[in-house]
C-alpha cells in the first residue's frame, strides 16, 4: 500500500502537478488577454468614432478585430498547454473554407455590406430606390439593408442584391426638381397659360425660390402643345410639392376657363382605357 501511495505522489509530482501549473497560467492568460482585447476595443472605438466613422462598420470593425485576437489568444493558450497547433489551425481553415462554401450567398451579401458602408452610395435617412423597392433607409446591416417603403412597410433587401444593382439616391443633393406635364390643345392661349401658371406654382408651399421655377413648351403633339412645369424643392417634401403643383396647375385651367374638346377627352379614355 505504501508503494502504491509512493507510485501515485510521484506521478502527481511529475505529470499533475506541472499540468495544475499550466492551468492556472492558462487561465492567467486568458483574463490578462481578454482584458488588452477589450481595453485595445475600447481604444478603437473611440478612435473611430472620433472619425465619425458609420456606427454599423464600427461594430463590424470591432467584432472582427476582438474575434481575431480571441482567436490567437486561445491558439496562444493550446500552444502553452502543450497541445499542438498546427494541426488545430489547419482544421480551423478547413473549417473556413467549408463554412465558406456552404455560405457563399450569406458571404457575398456580407461584401456587398461592407462596400456600401466603404463607399456610402447611401446613408441612413435617405430616400433610394434600388432593387425594386423604393423607399427611406432605416439600417445598413451587415447582410441586409432594412427600408421602409411610402406606404409603410418594411422591407429587407440583400446587400449583394441592392449593390448590384442601380442605386438611385433622391436625397444626396440638397434640392429636388420636379417636372410635370400638362398637355393642351390647339388654340389655346399658350403665352398666357404659361405666364398664370409661373405665377401660381412660385406660390405653392416648398418650392425654393433658387433655382427658380420654370415653365415651357416641352413638345408638340396631335392635340396641341404640351407645358412642363419644373420647380425645385427639398428632397424630403418633394412628394407633397408635386402633388401641390398638379393641383395649382388644375386650379389654373379652372380659373382661365380651359375647356377640353369632347372629341379629344373621348379620346383621352380611349387611350388610357
Amino acid at each position: 500500500m505504501d508503494a502504491v501511495i509512493e507510485q501515485l505522489r510521484t506521478l502527481a509530482l511529475a505529470q499533475a502537478f506541472p499540468f495544475l501549473l499550466k492551468a492556472m497560467g492558462a487561465l492567467v492568460l486568458w483574463f490578462v488577454g481578454r482584458a488588452i482585447i477589450n481595453a485595445f476595443r475600447r481604444v478603437l472605438y473611440l478612435t473611430l468614432h472620433k472619425r465619425q466613422f458609420d456606427a454599423t462598420l464600427i461594430r463590424y470593425i470591432e467584432s472582427l478585430f476582438a474575434g481575431s485576437l480571441t482567436i490567437l489568444l486561445l491558439l496562444g493558450i493550446l500552444g502553452m498547454m502543450g497541445f499542438e497547433t498546427t494541426s488545430f489551425a489547419a482544421l480551423l481553415a478547413a473549417a473556413g473554407i467549408a463554412i465558406g462554401t456552404a455560405w457563399s450567398g450569406l458571404l457575398s451579401n456580407f461584401a456587398a455590406g461592407i462596400f456600401l458602408l466603404v463607399l456610402r452610395p447611401f446613408r441612413v435617412g435617405d430616400e433610394i430606390s434600388a432593387a425594386g423597392v423604393t423607399g427611406m433607409v432605416q439600417e445598413i446591416g451587415l447582410f441586409a439593408t432594412t427600408i421602409d417603403t411610402g406606404d409603410n412597410l418594411r422591407i429587407s433587401v440583400g446587400n449583394n442584391r441592392l449593390f448590384g444593382d442601380n442605386i438611385i439616391n433622391f436625397s444626396h443633393h440638397p434640392h429636388r426638381r420636379i417636372a410635370i406635364k400638362v398637355p393642351l390643345m390647339h388654340g389655346c392661349d399658350v403665352h398666357g397659360l404659361m405666364k398664370a401658371f409661373l405665377q401660381r406654382v412660385e406660390q405653392v408651399e416648398g418650392v425654393l425660390d433658387q433655382p427658380a421655377p420654370g415653365v415651357g413648351v416641352a413638345e408638340f403633339t396631335a392635340q396641341g402643345p404640351v407645358i412642363a412645369i419644373g420647380v425645385c424643392c427639398k428632397p424630403s417634401v418633394a412628394g407633397a410639392v408635386t402633388g401641390a403643383i398638379t393641383l395649382a396647375a388644375a386650379e389654373v385651367l379652372i380659373s382661365t376657363g380651359y375647356v377640353v374638346p369632347p372629341q379629344l377627352a373621348m379620346s383621352d379614355i380611349a387611350k388610357a382605357s
